[in-house]
């Protein structure tokens, strides 16, 4: 009953080379993000609307492909589709880091997104675990993207310091080149490609239950509220407090380690009873308290900084919370259509916060994205409450 209870070796190790292979992956992504707003006077052609757009546009290729790419993987095996998103996401970096005008930045992220294959990677840590652990094995992937996250905003605007703007792109095409033996001497051998049988209705009931929809909603929001942040918060840095791109890290350093001492034991008090709930409405708040203090707080370091620390602290705690309430809302025969789905919300919520972000900032400035980026948080808040997250369990077949 004990070993039960424990991750296996071949559970271990598959947690551990798909957490690398997704935070080597998403670190390409994220450091963009303090530093490409930056651009928007030196790129060729930009404006701060294509800015915005070059945030998210991955996410709208990554929408599109989510779910095809995890059908694929249904038929030719995990691992090759996997090894084809990688590939394809390295070129999408070579592509951005080849010239300086905006239209190769927009055709390089798009095509980063092209490479879609969180839905083929989260098929396979449930091909490979049981499913008592599945949980588990979902939580410290989640973990891994969210560390990514913060590991970009140090490493992110220092890069940019030494290399500029192509570099970071040729950054991250190496990072998805290095991920690839990861993916094929790192994760244990797979099950046969997995199939439906004849007449097998394929993927989950749409509309979703309802409390699977609370958690698409609310990843699309966080996504969308963190790509529209990051339109504003490196203007916020250097035009609000005079603090140059290489010096960001000065406030970014501090944040991250108060955030995480934070985030910490919330993750581990999250799975007892009840507290879940609870501590997912507290992070939705602190996000929201966050974005307020950027928008109405003085131009100072020590506000901005409290805000960054309060937004974090929020972002990190759902962004590695989520992955997780998914599995366990799921059925089981629905999983991985409810995961793709999820990854294609939080997609398509990165490509309407850039967007929408990046309108935002040009025609009302940058500041002013903060409060809608609130005003979303808030409306998000009062939906999870209204529509609460619930676990399931397979028997349940109002879930199928």
């Amino acid at each position: 009953m004990e070993n039960q209870d424990r991750l296996d070796r071949t559970e271990l190790r598959t947690a551990a080379a798909l957490a690398s292979i997704f935070f080597l992956r998403m670190l390409g992504l994220f450091m963009l993000l303090p530093v490409l707003a930056l651009y928007a006077a030196r790129i060729e052609g930009a404006t701060p609307l294509l800015i915005g757009a070059a945030l998210g546009i991955y996410g709208l290729t990554q929408a599109a492909l989510q779910i095809p790419m995890g059908r694929w993987s249904d038929r030719i095996g995990r691992k090759p589709v996997i090894a084809i998103g990688l590939l394809i996401f390295a070129g999408g970096g070579m592509v951005a880091a080849l010239t300086g005008h905006i239209a190769a930045v927009l055709a390089g992220r798009a095509l980063q997104g092209a490479g879609a294959i969180s839905g083929a990677v989260l098929a396979l840590a449930s091909d490979l675990t049981r499913p008592q652990h599945r949980t588990k094995v979902m939580a410290l992937i989640g973990i891994s993207i969210g560390l990514a996250f913060s590991a970009s905003f140090v490493l992110g605007p220092w890069l940019d310091s030494i290399f500029g703007l192509a570099g970071l792109f040729w950054v991250a095409a190496a990072l998805g080149l290095v991920a690839l033996p990861i993916l094929f001497y790192g994760v244990p051998a797979a099950s046969p490609a997995i199939t439906s049988e004849p007449g097998e209705a394929r993927g989950i009931a749409w509309p979703p239950a309802q409390h699977l929809l609370s958690l698409y909603v609310g990843v699309f929001c966080l996504h969308g509220i963190l790509a529209a942040s990051f339109v504003s918060i490196p203007l916020l840095l250097q035009d609000g407090i005079g603090l140059e791109s290489a010096g960001h890290f000065r406030i970014y350093i501090p944040v991250l380690i108060v955030s995480l001492l934070c985030v910490t034991p919330m993750i581990m008090l999250s799975h007892r009873g009840n507290v879940d709930r609870l501590l997912f409405r507290l992070a939705i708040i602190t996000v929201i308290v966050g974005e307020l203090v950027l928008w109405l707080g003085p131009l100072h370091k020590v506000t901005i900084a409290t805000g960054l620390t309060a937004f974090f602290i929020g972002f990190n705690f759902l962004e590695a919370s989520l992955p997780s309430m998914v599995s366990r809302a799921a059925p089981e025969r629905g999983r991985g259509d409810a995961l793709g789905t999820y990854s294609t919300a939080q997609f398509i919520g990165l490509f309407a916060g850039g967007l929408g972000g990046g309108g935002l900032s040009g025609a009302l400035g940058f500041r002013s994205v903060f409060a809608i980026a609130a005003l979303v948080a808030g409306g998000w808040l009062i939906y999870s409450i209204i529509v609460p997250v619930e676990e399931t369990t397979d028997s349940d077949p109002s879930l199928g």
